[in-house]
């Protein structure tokens, strides 16, 4: 099955159990919003950790790659050229970003709303984000960065089984130098 059938999966299942918690009863309210709190807490201190040991390794490797261009625009692709150490940190900064983005989220969700079930869900979901987060996996987890981990990494398909991955072949590289080459002239 794959990652976003998984995480519907996932979402669904919980929302299931969700129900059950009786959310009118203060005393259980608290403790879920604590869990969702810490869960988010966690998960950026693991994001930030994770940064900090991406600095430290401090993996200068040059890498080349196509970023696939907007398909309903038939854009070419960009050509991007980093190293692994800025491209690791700019996926971590990507994660950290999707914390603070579903951190918002639920304020309003549940401030301003009174929804008290999507913070039980995000505070599982938290969790399994970071059990997928491939710079997590290959910086504290100690994983070889190959197969799903090699860099640039594929965004894996989705819904409905479109993908649109970074290009590292050759000639993908040598066209859009070209086409570089043909701007700049």
């Amino acid at each position: 099955m794959n990652a976003p059938l998984q995480n519907l999966a996932l979402s669904l299942g919980v929302m299931q159990l969700a129900r059950k918690i009786p959310f009118d009863n203060p005393q259980v309210l608290d403790y879920v919003r604590i869990a969702y709190v810490a869960s988010q807490a966690f998960a950026l201190f693991v994001y930030y950790y994770t940064s900090s040991k991406i600095k430290a390794k401090n993996d200068q490797t040059m890498l080349k790659y196509v970023e696939p261009g907007n398909p309903l625009a038939q854009e070419p692709g960009k050509l991007v050229t980093s190293t692994v150490r800025d491209y690791d940190l700019a996926e971590t900064s990507k994660l950290i970003k999707g914390v603070y983005t579903s951190v918002a989220m639920m304020t309003f969700l549940h401030l301003y709303l009174k929804y008290s079930q999507p913070l039980f869900v995000q505070a599982i979901m938290a969790f399994k984000s970071l059990y997928e987060a491939k710079t997590v996996k290959i910086h504290i987890l100690g994983q070889k960065d190959e197969g799903d981990l090699k860099r640039p990494f594929k965004s894996g398909p989705g819904l409905f089984g479109a993908s649109a991955d970074p290009q590292t072949d050759k000639a993908a590289i040598e066209e859009a130098e070209k086409r570089i080459g043909a701007k700049e002239e």
